[in-house]
């Protein structure tokens, strides 16, 4: 050996009895450094002061005496050999390119490099054990520094085989960023992760997947957002993700790739987090599309029914989720499972045409529950009152109707107390049906028993409350309901609670201050949608370009109702741009020309919206007003367009309003009996009518 100013052995040994231990048991030293000292030995003829340095301090740490390992390593002068090294890592590379042994041998065998590089990283390690994990980080940053910059283009193949060279790189580029992580420095762990996976270090697969896949988890949940990745090397075709998510969904959907190609083992979390991930940014389409692309074996096919389905409902394909359903359910796959019986049931339960299927899905999971947890039981039986609540609305007769509503009353009060009162969309579904039975004292007290157990946290118990008030005409009341819901709302949340008050306003005769608030809205949707995208999702079945175009038509309906036709034309051509294929703007237009005594046009437009949507009850109702005017048809057809809208919506006022004045212009004793039940229910849905329907 080269001598030392100072005494390394009597030095260290002194260190070696106040160091700490990382494990109970001593761990045997690794030969393998002894045999890279031989091996520099061999080709130097002698073992520097450094290389001493570094095999002495990888016998402390393998004994866990680190505090004397990390005395042994901090002496080695990193600054000063570091030119060697990378003077000797480039012509190793030079003299494979050109094949050729004649060039000079480097100052320092590659050996030596191997085993420096190791103590680097070793003293990394240590740093780590000691929680100095700032420190440990800019350590373990040399190694990577000093290959990068004399391999600029990235480690060929095989380099560094013959030594351990190359397992202590790949392990210095896995720990880096994680020491950044423990030392609360995440801007230089995403650099870290990043450098790791663009750069050329020769990893092995399996080392590569773990970086991408840690790398994802962190963008996901860190907490803070990074900046995009400088992609400049890449195509000008290549997709450069503009966020976390997107950069986390990259990741995860190349390590989906590698499983298919059999590059990589499967890893369930990978799915895990992806489906996190395109939750939170609206992507379930794309990931039903990527669990439809595993290969068959990697998951359950039960399972891979079940996830489909969720993806499918939660993108709102309603019927392609429910398909997939009742093939999870058929007796030959899995008919009692309780999870796929309860997604079915929320699928068919709001559906008036699949609403007895819906009962029946509810019925068959409360069966299959044996004896499980009440909240699944509240659960069953909260979906089978909603069902029944729905299929209430299609009863022929009125005695079959109050039956069913009565079953889904008794079914939502049985899920309430089951759940010890406890669940707040219980709470708002059984104050929503009686609210929608007229039962308004009772659905005010559950809606205000909401939104204390809620914390007012939830904008549909505030908006529920609202409606409520309103429905029993306590409009300031609800107008103070709203502001306090606005005061405790971001305002991206804020749309719907907005226009709920300018409905509020409006019956108030407010009207100047409903047309600001109807414009303070647009003005956040126009700030949003260039913010996020007009594709943003306010929730499952409504984007925000959905909803921009119903504001447009209230706007328009307001201004009808003023006379102010040519601003009313303005918002209908702006619905327009938005959806040109829209019963309910048609409407509108026929009105339009209605209060304009336009009566021809009004009824060609009214027909038109009905040609869109036969259901559209405004449009049944509109058309049986103005036939009954210019008299072009015979009481029948309008009585038809009626009966036609009640169907549709049972509780409105202006349907059984307009029946009633049919059955007396008909003067005979049976028909003016009709005409006054139709007088006193219109006059009794007029009563307990709210701003805006309850659901």
């Amino acid at each position: 050996m080269i001598p030392s100013s100072e005494s390394l052995a009597a030095n260290d040994y002194s260190l070696t009895v106040f160091s700490s231990k990382v494990d109970a048991a001593e761990k045997k030293p690794d030969t393998r450094n002894i045999e890279e000292a031989e091996l520099s030995l061999r080709e130097s003829s002698s073992l520097n002061y450094e290389e001493a340095r570094a095999l002495l301090g990888r016998i402390e740490y393998q004994k866990g005496n680190i505090e004397a390992a990390l005395h042994v390593f901090e002496g080695i002068d990193i600054a000063g050999i570091t030119p060697k090294m990378k003077l000797t890592l480039a012509k190793r590379v030079d003299r494979r390119k050109r094949r050729s042994n004649d060039d000079a041998s480097p100052s320092m065998s590659i050996h030596a490099v191997s085993l420096l590089l190791e103590a680097i990283f070793l003293k990394a390690k240590s740093l780590q054990h000691l929680q100095r994990f700032r420190e440990a980080a800019q350590s373990c940053t040399i190694i990577l520094d000093i290959v990068e910059s004399s391999l600029p283009e990235g480690l060929p193949e095989n380099f560094g085989s013959d030594c351990k060279l190359q397992e202590t790189l790949m392990k210095a580029v896995e720990l880096l960023p994680e020491l950044w992580k423990f030392g609360d420095s995440p801007h230089e762990a995403i650099l870290s992760y990043r450098r790791a996976l663009f750069h050329q270090w020769n990893l092995d697969a399996e080392t590569t997947a773990r970086i991408q896949k840690q790398f994802a988890i962190f963008l996901l949940y860190c907490g803070g957002e990074a900046s995009a990745p400088n992609l400049r090397s890449q195509m000008d075709s290549s997709f450069v993700p503009r966020n976390n998510i997107e950069e986390a969904v990259l990741l995860l959907l190349i390590l989906l790739r590698k499983v298919s190609l059999k590059r990589i083992e499967w890893d369930p979390s990978i799915l895990d987090h992806l489906s996190f991930a395109l939750s939170m940014c609206g992507g379930l389409r794309a990931l039903a599309n990527q669990l439809e692309e595993l290969l068959p074996g990697v998951i359950n096919r039960k399972e891979r029914y079940e996830l489909l389905a969720l993806c499918y409902y939660g993108a709102g394909e309603d019927s392609i989720a429910l398909n997939l359903l009742r093939k999870l359910l058929h007796s030959s796959e899995d008919p009692h499972c309780v999870p796929a019986l309860l997604m079915a049931s929320t699928i068919c339960g709001e559906k008036s045409n699949l609403a007895e299927e819906g009962i029946d899905f509810a019925r068959r999971a409360l069966e299959s529950l044996d004896d499980e947890c009440s909240e699944l039981e509240g659960a069953c039986n909260l979906l089978l009152g909603v069902a029944q609540a729905t299929h209430s609305k299609s009863a022929l007769s009125d005695s079959e109707r109050v039956s069913r509503q009565s079953k889904a009353l008794q079914a939502l009060e049985s899920a309430w107390k089951i759940t010890s009162m406890k669940d707040p969309n219980i709470l708002y579904y059984l104050s929503l049906e009686n609210a929608e039975q007229r039962k308004l004292e009772a659905a005010l007290y559950y809606a205000k028993f909401l939104l204390k157990l809620e914390g007012g946290s939830n904008i549909k118990g505030w908006l529920l409350l609202a409606r409520i008030l309103s429905a029993q005409k306590r409009f300031v009341d609800g107008e103070t309901v709203l502001n306090a819901a606005l005061d405790q709302t971001g305002k991206w949340d804020q749309g719907e609670l907005l226009r709920t008050k300018a409905k509020v306003q409006i019956v108030q005769g407010q009207f100047k201050s409903a047309i600001e608030t109807y414009s303070h809205i647009l003005a956040v949707v126009q700030v949003q949608s260039k913010s996020f995208g007009s594709g943003k999702r306010l929730h499952k079945d409504r984007s925000l370009r959905s909803f921009e175009l119903e504001i447009w038509h209230d706007l328009a309906y307001l201004y009808i109702s003023l006379s102010q036709f040519r601003d009313a034309e303005i918002c209908l051509s702006k619905s327009k741009a938005i959806n040109s294929y829209s019963a309910v703007r048609i409407h509108a237009t026929g009105l339009l020309y209605e209060r304009k005594g336009l009566l021809k046009e009004a009824l060609k437009a009214y027909w038109n919206a009905l040609d869109m949507d036969p259901n559209h009850a405004p449009s049944l109702i509109s058309a049986a007003v103005v036939m009954k005017q210019v008299g072009c048809q015979s009481s029948t057809v309008v009585k038809s367009l009626l009966m036609n809208a009640l169907r549709v919506d049972r509780m409105n006022p202006s349907a059984w309003y307009n029946l009633a004045l049919i059955h007396k212009d008909e003067d005979t004793p049976s028909s003016l009996h009709e005409a006054a039940q139709c007088f006193e229910a219109a006059a009794v849905l007029e009563d307990s009518a709210p701003v805006e329907p309850f659901r």
